[in-house]
């Protein structure tokens, strides 16, 4: 849930606020990028008071920024600890790259949106020695579905953009609850504020596989 003083340590007015996040790597970005702006798009005719929050890493800063230009809605590009921290605290959704970052959503409680774009030859491997069906962290370790993917040949704007909309329009939806349940078992299950996140996943998701 967003935490007001979060919100008022970034300044941030009474629109919802919607957590962006295209990776930390530059292929990640690129092809992620053009698709989290159409997103925006239809998010923004919808809540024309939308703000959108980017933290990012320093090594990728400027290719985000340049992909990032024409967005409909500005993103505030975040690259300190202090202010990704409060970033994830004001967040009222997150739309994200597939990766270890929904980890630290689901330990601010932020509901959130995945997707993912490989090139299709990968996407073809990937399917062929899948183990799973779910490629969310979240999902794997609360041995739920609740997280919504959009990957591959998903990753479209048109298909993403409800699945956003509903988290944020509908705070009391049954998808909503059913990831913050997600969510809390996933910490609870991970032992949270013990062993590093990362190798908690890990061993974890080793064991659900396994």
């Amino acid at each position: 849930m967003a935490s007001r003083s979060a919100s008022r340590a970034l300044r941030l007015g009474t629109g919802p606020v919607i957590l962006m996040l295209p990776g930390s790597r530059a292929a990640e970005v690129t092809r992620l990028a053009p698709v989290f702006g159409d997103v925006l798009a239809g998010v923004k005719k919808s809540h024309p008071g939308a703000q959108v929050l980017l933290p990012t890493v320093p090594a990728v800063a400027g290719l985000v920024r340049q992909m990032t230009a024409n967005w409909p809605i500005a993103p505030m590009i975040i690259e300190d600890a202090a202010g990704k921290a409060a970033a994830f605290g004001a967040a009222d959704v997150a739309l994200a790259a597939s990766g270890t970052v929904a980890l630290e959503l689901a330990a601010n409680g932020v509901p959130m949106v995945i997707a993912y774009n490989l090139h299709p030859a990968s996407i073809l491997l990937m399917q062929w020695l899948a183990l799973t069906d779910t490629a969310s962290l979240v999902n794997l370790v609360s041995q739920t579905r609740v997280v919504k993917e959009y990957l591959g040949w998903g990753c479209k704007a048109h298909l993403i953009l409800p699945t956003l909309l509903e988290l944020i329009d509908q705070t009391d939806s049954t998808e909503r609850l059913g990831q913050i349940t997600a969510m809390q078992m996933t910490m609870l299950r991970l032992g949270q504020g013990g062993e590093a996140p990362g190798l908690r996943a890990a061993r974890s998701v080793l064991a659900h596989l396994g």
